[in-house]
Parts: C-alpha cells; structure tokens; sequence
C-alpha cells in the first residue's frame, strides 16, 4: 500500500482538489452534542470592574453569553462548509478564577452531522465579546486554549407510524 493510500482522504474535498460540502443526506438522524472551552486571562482590577458591573460597555458575562448564543446559531453563515443544523440548545458557562474567566459552550441537535463546529463558534465568540467590551480596561488580555472537548453521537429510536398504513392498502 502506498503512503497516498494511507491517509485518510479529506470529506470536504473533491477528487479534483476542489472544495466541496460534504453530503450527508443519506446518514440517519442522530442526537449530537459537543462541547468547547476556551479561557482569556484578565488583570485582577479587570475582574473586580466585571463583578462589580463598572465596566462602561454594560454587564460582560451576560453580553457575552448572549453573542456566545447568537453567534453558535449563525455558524454555517460564518464557516462556508457548514451545515446549517436546527439546534436545539446553546449553553454558554463563564467561570471567573484569579487569573480571568473561563468560557464553555454546550450545543445540542438532532440532525445529520455534528455540532462541534456551533460549540467552538460559540465560545469563541463569547470570549471576544469579553475582549471586546473589557480592552479600555484592560490591555494585557489574552485569549486561550480554545478547544473542543467533547464530541458525542447517539442514535434515536426510529417509530414507524402505522395511522398511514390504511391509505397505502387502499
């Protein structure tokens, strides 16, 4: 075997080298779920202007998981391969330590492939959005370790509804 025969072939890319969506109209409905995190190291007085809400943008963590939110729903606009999924769940997490906060996004469907891509958009975004509204205050912010942490798939119970078994007979 050769070592071209070794490596696995990229799915979002055609036999001709052009990019492609991949087509998944044929795999079953399954429950999806992943989960990303990410962390920003903030200054001490930063996070005590956040827990105070004296921060002039407004509250960060609620503006934050909110974007984190929004931005999770919007993923197959912002990464062209995509599929848009209907999620059912976005959960945005933020927990504060002494050195900044960190950010997990929780995102859940039912659909065809998975939603690893929503999760990791999602923290991102949240994560931004902190920088966003905190960067007057703070300019030795530092985002990192951003990463996907859980990724899972299990199949659905399929129910035949037999109420329509009558007009097929007929």
């Amino acid at each position: 075997m050769t070592r071209m025969a070794k490596i696995k072939r990229l799915t979002h890319i055609s036999y001709d080298g052009r990019a492609q969506m991949v087509n998944v109209s044929a795999k079953p409905i399954s429950r999806r779920r992943a989960v990303a995190t990410g962390k920003i190291r903030l200054q001490r007085k930063t996070l005590d202007l956040i827990s105070e809400d004296q921060i002039a943008k407004g509250n960060v963590f609620a503006t934050a998981r909110i974007a984190g939110i929004q931005a999770a729903k919007q993923t197959a606009n912002l990464i062209p391969l995509c599929h848009t999924l209907p999620l059912g769940e976005i959960k945005i997490d933020i927990v504060t330590s002494k050195e900044g906060a960190e950010v997990k996004c929780a995102a859940q469907t039912f659909a065809q492939t998975g939603v690893e891509m929503e999760a990791l958009v999602g923290v991102t975004v949240a994560l931004l959005t902190i920088y966003d509204m905190c960067k007057a205050a703070d300019k030795k912010m530092q985002i990192y370790d951003v990463r996907l942490i859980e990724k899972t798939k299990s199949p659905i119970a399929v129910v035949y509804d037999r109420r329509h078994e009558s007009k097929r007979r007929s």
